[in-house]
């Protein structure tokens, strides 16, 4: 099976309360989860990689074999790519994670989209950092 992900992560205050969300679609275009994962006092870039990371274990779970990702966060993109190099303490224990998680399926792609083409993942992190709390349909 093949999927399709769009995940986003925020943080309002950059730190401050983040969440991040995915859409995961079938090759159709169909809804096949769409979450937001409330996480807490945290940074725009850790959730971003947190939304990441839970959509591919989230594929995962599905039995997905391709998984077709997209992100509106370059550095993300550029970092998992090999194009920049992860500096970041922080942030490198969740590229090793999606890192190994990526070469699990038999195939997968990650692109950069503009804000524009992530609006249902973005919408998703958004209500739950409103709301403080999870959301969303598994």
């Amino acid at each position: 099976m093949e999927v399709i992900i769009f995940s986003d992560g925020g943080a309002r205050g950059n730190p401050g309360p983040a969440a991040s969300g995915y859409v995961i679609k079938n090759e159709l275009g169909d809804n096949l989860a769409e979450v937001g994962l409330y996480l807490g006092h945290t940074t725009n870039n850790q959730a971003e990689y947190q939304a990441l990371l839970n959509a591919l274990l989230h594929a995962q779970k599905l039995g997905a074999a391709t998984v077709n990702c997209f992100l509106d966060s370059e550095l993300i993109v550029k970092q998992i790519k090999g194009e920049y190099k992860v500096k970041n303490k922080e942030l490198a224990p969740h590229f090793l994670k999606i890192w190994n998680l990526l070469h699990t399926f038999k195939k997968y792609t990650i692109t950069h989209v503009p804000r524009e083409r992530n609006k249902e993942a973005d919408a998703l992190v958004n209500r739950a950092i409103d709301a403080q709390q999870n959301i969303g349909m598994l």
